[in-house]
């Protein structure tokens, strides 16, 4: 649970992205290639295209208009030829009524649209008297009109026919008042001799005849307008009738801003659609043809081959994704296999079940990390054999290659026990009794020391050599050393329960604990060397050891170490002792245990008693081996 806990803190540092699965990488990736490639590819081929399709609606809008234009253009200059042959003619002497009139039915009989003519001239007021005009009374009568309403007309546009007098000629939509599509084409007639305009003429013209060229056709809306904007013809008769003025229309205030005779624009009118129009105008009283198709409706193809593409991509982008997934799939199955073997590794289970799946990167990774399974599984028996006979945590620097040929130097604390009387028990033992016991006691007691990170450097028959602080030291092993004691005091404790007899002796030991500078290392023979220490420390160590049995103790310290964990446990000072191989006296401590525990003996007699030491009279020297005495207890 704590790997998983650390693996996804460790997640955490890296972006969104790369916490993805490799599926989906692979399928983002392809997916944003695929959709940024066919999004190029949509919006550069429908930007093209719709310019093009653009350019092409306009050139034939302006096409339209300009047809348009010339025709209505055409028809303009024959009315107006026509309405100045008939001025001409009015002013004339008819011989009589009847022959006035046999004209007047002619002339509108020929031309159906001609409804009055009238020639015009200016009274000392500045208004126009209409002096000479001729109506079409039949037009009239089948549309139930009086002919009171050209008067009407007149009267209404009085002030703008005053402009053909400054020698403009114009067209006017005046259909409101004949409820058909009606104009009044106006232009000077007569003029002085200082140029003038002495007279104008007034035709009002019915727009039958050029409203066919006016007439919707397909998407296209062709009209034209005046010189102030006002609808002359449209396909839309109501526009016409109504009067309405296109001046706001932004390709209708184009044409009339501009020098030149046509035009092309996009523009939205007043419904926020947006066109694509053209214009014409024509040489005749400011009037201009529009043409305009709604861009919607023009670039319509264009939109449904944009629609036709993006349905593609979006099946081309699934078929990708189905195609990537499973492609996917065969890649990342042995990548989790891979996984899960990894996981089975760092649990320690170094026999992995996986076979390569394929012939490709990932099958041969599959592969050598098959063959690394195999190294470490092999590594870990070598380290499991070798640490039976050398400290696993020597075993594994030595593996690692992290121990150094030859020693160093290093503050160390060492450790020394031994069992009290070892001899007289084993002697009463059968051999594989005292190997049992052994064995059982060892195991006991390694325990300890490794629990408190110290590291087991010999057994000397019953005696066993530790050491803290070398190869590794944790900061603080003169504690952790005293604490393995102590350890090593209530697991012999728990080891003697049950125990008596001499098949079962009671067990008892003495542990001497110094700390002090040593030599570290391999060291040995070129064919069998071992890792352990040497120095005066060591044999300090060795000698305080053999001490507690004179002093009735069963862990004794050195100054040296006394001095590191004085603050930690609590122990009792003893009589100085003089050791071979030192000058200077040394004070030795017993240890009754830690500090903060409340169940340590607190006096040595509670430490003799809690343990079944009898101590009778002071201490004595005693020889060691070949009667040689290795130290002096020197009196107060």
């Amino acid at each position: 649970m704590a790997v998983e806990d650390r693996q996804s803190e460790e997640q955490k540092k890296f972006g969104f992205f790369s916490r993805l699965k490799i599926r989906s990488k692979l399928i983002s990736i392809i997916s944003i290639i695929i959709v940024t490639s066919l999004a190029s590819m949509i919006t550069l081929a429908t930007i093209f295209f719709k310019k093009d399709n653009e350019v092409r609606v306009k050139e034939s809008n302006l096409t339209i208009s300009q047809v348009i234009a010339s025709k209505t253009e055409s028809d303009f200059s024959s009315i107006v030829e026509k309405l100045n042959i008939m001025a001409t003619t009015m002013l004339q002497e008819f011989k009589s009524e009847q022959q006035k009139k046999l004209f007047t039915d002619l002339f509108f009989t020929n031309d159906r649209d001609f409804l009055y003519v009238s020639i015009g001239t200016l009274d000392k007021e500045n208004n126009i008297v209409f002096s000479k005009s001729i109506f079409n009374e039949k037009f009239f009568s089948e549309n139930n009109l009086d002919i009171s309403i050209i008067a009407e007309a007149n009267k209404e546009n009085n002030s703008k026919y005053l402009r053909s007098f400054n020698g403009e000629a114009f067209v006017h939509n005046v259909s409101a008042k004949f409820q058909n599509p009606v104009v009044a084409v106006v232009f000077p007639f007569q003029r002085s001799s200082d140029d003038k305009v002495n007279s104008i003429v007034i035709g009002y013209i019915r727009l039958n005849k050029i409203l066919r060229s006016f007439v919707k056709n397909g998407i296209t809306d062709t009209f034209m307008v005046n010189g102030d904007g006002d609808v002359i013809a449209h396909p839309d008769t109501k526009l016409i009738l109504s009067h309405a003025n296109m001046l706001k229309l932004p390709i209708v205030d184009m044409m009339m801003k501009s020098k030149i005779g046509n035009g092309q624009t996009r523009y939205r009118n007043e419904d926020g659609v947006y066109h694509l129009g053209s214009f014409q105008k024509i040489g005749f009283s400011g009037i201009g043809v529009v043409s305009s198709v709604p861009e919607a409706l023009a670039l319509q193809e264009v939109y449904n081959i944009q629609r036709r593409n993006i349905y593609i991509t979006i099946i081309v982008l699934n078929l990708a994704i189905l195609i990537v997934y499973f492609f996917s799939k065969s890649l990342t199955t042995p990548i989790i296999n891979l996984l899960g073997a990894t996981k089975e590794i760092e649990k320690g289970n170094f026999h992995v079940d996986i076979k390569p799946a394929t012939a490709d990167e990932i099958g041969i990774l599959t592969e050598s990390f098959i063959q690394m399974g195999r190294g470490l599984e092999e590594r870990e028996r070598m380290k499991d054999a070798f640490g039976k006979f050398v400290n696993k945590e020597i075993a594994e620097q030595v593996l690692r290659g992290e121990i150094k040929l030859g020693g160093e130097r290093k503050k160390a604390t060492i450790f020394f026990s031994d069992i009290r009387s070892f001899t007289a028990i084993s002697e009463k033992l059968e051999p594989e009794e005292v190997v049992e016991f052994l064995n059982d006691y060892m195991t006991r007691m390694v325990q300890c020391v490794n629990e408190t990170h110290g590291v087991v450097d010999k057994f000397i028959g019953d005696a066993i050599m530790a050491v803290w602080g070398a190869p590794i030291s944790h900061g603080n092993d003169t504690e952790n050393a005293l604490n393995g004691a102590l350890m090593m005091r209530k697991a012999l404790m728990e080891f003697n329960k049950g125990r008596g007899g001499d098949k079962k002796p009671i067990i008892k030991i003495g542990c001497g604990i110094n700390t002090g500078p040593v030599l570290a290392g391999q060291i040995g023979s070129s064919e069998r060397m071992e890792y352990t220490v040497i120095g005066d420390a060591v044999n300090l160590a060795s000698r305080i050891e053999a001490l507690n049995k004179p002093f009735g103790t069963d862990i004794l310290i050195s100054t040296d170490t006394y001095n590191e964990i004085k603050d930690i446990f609590r122990v009792e000072p003893m009589q100085k002792i003089k050791v071979k191989g030192k000058s200077e006296p040394q004070q030795i401590y017993a240890v009754l245990g830690r500090l903060d525990d409340p169940s340590a003996p607190k006096t040595l007699e509670d430490l003799r008693k809690m343990l079944g030491i009898e101590m009778k009279g002071k201490p004595t020297e005693e020889a060691g081996e070949e009667g040689e005495v290795k130290y002096e207890i020197l009196n107060e």
